[in-house]
């Protein structure tokens, strides 16, 4: 199993009404240079000014990036090429994060490399320390940005110092 950070970007609170504007990839692994970004065109019309505002871009820069369709078969082929075995998609968000990335894969490609699961890393975390109060962010070592890369590595980093640091029992492949 290769478990694969992920983080997205988006204008809105759910996809299909809204879009995914952005988000990064990181192949977990002791080096954590192995990484995808995507830049995805609206593919509605609605948008929260606010929700965007966090990305960083604005509405009319957004009209200019890539089809939803060539991302996400790009981000599959990445998947193929960079995990060993089923992959597996963890994030600090994942109720948020999986929604819009399960949605586009499906919608764009007709599946989900991930399948049908993904893990919260602070579920992860708030089980090692046996409180779930407890709080793990100041474990990254990468500054969170909402750059989606950025935090898609902050958030690996975490579950290299969950394995190394805490004996998390998981095979990273």
């Amino acid at each position: 199993m290769s478990y694969i950070a992920v983080d997205i970007e988006s204008d809105g609170p759910i996809p299909g009404d809204f879009s995914m504007v952005c988000f990064g990839a990181v192949l977990v692994d002791e080096h954590l240079d192995k990484t995808f970004y995507g830049k995805l065109k609206p593919i509605s019309g609605n948008f929260n000014p606010d929700a965007l505002a966090v990305s960083g871009f604005t509405r009319e820069e957004t009209w200019d990036f890539d089809d939803p369709k060539e991302v996400m078969l790009n981000f599959a082929a990445w998947i193929e090429e960079n995990s060993k075995g089923r992959p597996v998609f963890i994030s600090d968000n994942n109720g948020f994060d999986w929604m819009f990335i399960c949605w586009y894969f499906h919608h764009f490609t007709g599946r989900n490399p991930f399948g049908f699961s993904s893990r919260r890393l602070a579920d992860l975390y708030c089980g090692l320390e046996k409180d779930t109060f407890a709080q793990w962010k100041h474990l990254r070592k990468t500054a969170h940005t909402h750059h989606p890369v950025d935090d898609a590595r902050g958030n690996a980093e975490v579950l290299l110092y969950m394995k190394n640091e805490m004996g998390l029992k998981i095979a990273l492949k």
